[in-house]
């Protein structure tokens, strides 16, 4: 079980840069990703021993907050993702993207082209499946070897996303950082529309959301949140 008060994540973006040199596995974690790790131990462990863990959403800023009395900065998937692209744009490498479709992988490639000039763009969709089969497996491990990367982005949702590159990361030939980051596919697709400015500096991405996407998402955050402050309390008073 994932308790955040024995969580360490990174407090602020400068931290980024102070990761040190080499394959590193770095995480993302939200309420949602920290409540499926209560019932997931294969989720929990691989969060927790990747080389780094970012606060990916507000309530985890504030949980911090309220667990440990301590202050952290949010740093989002996207983030993440803008500080390692911009970083290898600046010197040249090659950047992979595993997951999502073929449709959706075309648009990030045509668009990373474009914005990222300096950096070679591979990409490889799996097949749509809850498991994916060893066959799966080797080709997906194949086709980011042969390319042999310096970013590996995987999205293909929560846990799935992260248990994989979990359980293949020393069969992954990857010279640098290997983010889980599902939703930033879209967003950088232009699939799905990020919060304006004003939502995310006041810690209401998730509600615009929300509003987007009732249906899809109601349960996630109002079934959600409530389930988080549920865990947090519990948290509070063992502690």
């Amino acid at each position: 079980m994932l308790k955040l008060r024995t969580v360490s994540l990174l407090g602020c973006r400068s931290e980024l840069d102070a990761l040190p040199k080499g394959k590193l596995l770095i995480n993302t974690i939200n309420a949602h990703s920290y409540n499926t790790a209560q019932r997931d131990t294969a989720f929990a462990e691989a969060l927790l021993k990747g080389d780094a863990l970012i606060p990916d959403g507000a309530s985890i800023v504030l949980a911090f907050k309220f667990l440990r009395h301590k202050k952290i900065e949010r740093i989002a998937g996207w983030d993440l993702f803008l500080h390692e692209m911009n970083k290898l744009n600046r010197k040249g490498g090659t950047c992979f993207f595993l997951g999502s479709n073929d449709d959706t992988l075309r648009k990030i490639k045509v668009k990373a082209v474009r914005l990222y000039p300096n950096i070679q763009v591979e990409t490889y969709s799996p097949p749509y499946k809850a498991e994916f089969s060893e066959k799966d497996n080797q080709q997906m491990i194949e086709a980011v070897n042969r390319v042999n990367p310096d970013l590996l982005w995987v999205g293909m949702t929560a846990p799935k996303q992260e248990k994989w590159a979990y359980t293949h990361l020393k069969e992954l030939n990857v010279n640098g950082t290997i983010g889980t980051i599902g939703a930033v596919f879209d967003f950088f697709a232009e699939n799905i529309q990020r919060a304006p400015l004003w939502w995310q500096e006041h810690s209401l991405e998730w509600l615009y959301r929300l509003i987007k996407e009732p249906k899809r998402m109601w349960k996630r955050y109002i079934i959600g949140n409530t389930l988080f402050l549920g865990y947090l309390l519990k948290e509070k008073i063992s502690n």
